[in-house]
């Protein structure tokens, strides 16, 4: 296959799965032949996707909620024990913001940094051994556009998907000698509810769509696109629309451009 991956049998992690970009990155997987493990907090979401997968009964509900210790220590344990290897984790479990730095309160500050940064970091610190042992596998982490130029509105979850990607880069020039390939994936606007649940300012759901993400990529096109390109082997994965596309082509080549195109964009 030229050097490129497979999914066949392989046993794919995916957090953040009931809903949104990892429910669709799960039924693509599940379509590739893999073995997929779906957490997020809810068992009862996380079985309505498994029951939609092709071949549901291969793929395993885990629980957890990600920013509890215990409770993800636990989740590892029981996928170790129901699947024994773990070839794929996919970082996906999230949460964005919409609310000006100035209305922002420290608590929402951390509880956004815990959940798209620390959460993340502690989970694959957790499942390294297991990759390390193989010698084999694949981590990747689900970053933003928004890490890559920082917008209005979004600053926290701007620099937690900035934080995770520098993170990320480390890990993958630490593991480069045993056999751990380590991507990071950056999506545009992708039709999902993620606008409904970013935090305000004082740290509450929003509860409404934004325009930008109303007309966004389609998920599951989202989904193919990414899983193709883990397949492939690829490490940066810009995934989006075109605006989104030139903002990163322009934040490479002319910073003092981007932050001027910035200034001038309609982001909420």
């Amino acid at each position: 296959m030229n050097g490129m991956e497979h999914l066949d049998n392989k046993v794919v992690w995916i957090t953040g799965a009931s809903s949104g970009i990892g429910k669709a990155l799960a039924a693509e997987c599940a379509l590739k032949g893999a073995q997929v493990v779906l957490s997020a907090r809810r068992l009862d979401e996380l079985e309505k996707v498994r029951n939609s997968l092709q071949n549901s009964e291969r793929h395993i509900s885990v629980a957890m909620d990600i920013t509890d210790e215990s409770q993800v220590r636990h989740a590892y344990e029981q996928v170790l024990k129901e699947k024994g290897r773990i070839d794929w984790l996919i970082n996906n479990a999230g949460l964005s913001q919409r609310a000006l730095i100035a209305d922002t309160t420290m608590q929402t500050e951390r509880a956004i940094m815990e959940i798209d940064y620390f959460s993340q970091v502690f989970l694959t610190k957790l499942v390294l051994p297991t990759f390390l042992a193989q010698k084999s596998g694949r981590i990747a982490f689900v970053s933003s556009v928004a890490g890559l130029l920082g917008t209005q509105y979004r600053a926290t979850y701007s620099a937690a998907k900035a934080a995770i990607h520098m993170w990320a880069n480390s890990l993958r020039a630490e593991v480069a000698q045993e056999g751990v390939k380590v991507s990071v994936i950056f999506p545009g606007f992708v039709k999902t509810n993620v606008s409904f649940n970013a935090l305000n300012g004082a740290g509450k759901p929003q509860a409404h769509q934004d325009d930008a993400i109303e007309t966004g990529l389609d998920a599951d096109a989202f989904a193919q696109q990414t899983v193709s390109a883990l397949i492939k082997g690829d490490e940066y994965i810009v995934i989006g629309g075109r605006k989104e596309k030139l903002g990163v082509l322009v934040s490479r080549l002319s910073p003092t451009t981007l932050y001027k195109m910035i200034r001038k964009m309609k982001v909420k």
